[in-house]
């Protein structure tokens, strides 16, 4: 387990370790919520870097005009 502080601003410093097991960037967004006394920050992953995770998924939909024929 890891330990961080807070800075007198109330801010705090991802340690290496962490960014790097989940490929953070600088700049990056977090979701930040709490849950049951909790406090979770979850990386915001842009539509451009969610391209690709589901290989061989079916990609064709029909249109409408298609779908009533």
């Amino acid at each position: 387990m890891t330990t961080l502080s807070l800075s007198p601003k109330f801010q705090i410093v991802i340690p290496k370790t962490l960014r790097n097991a989940l490929h953070l960037i600088a700049g990056q967004q977090l979701e930040a919520r709490v849950t049951d006394g909790k406090i979770e920050l979850i990386p915001i992953q842009t539509m451009k870097a969610a391209r690709g995770i589901f290989p061989g998924i079916d990609t064709t939909v029909p249109n409408d005009d298609e779908a009533l024929n």
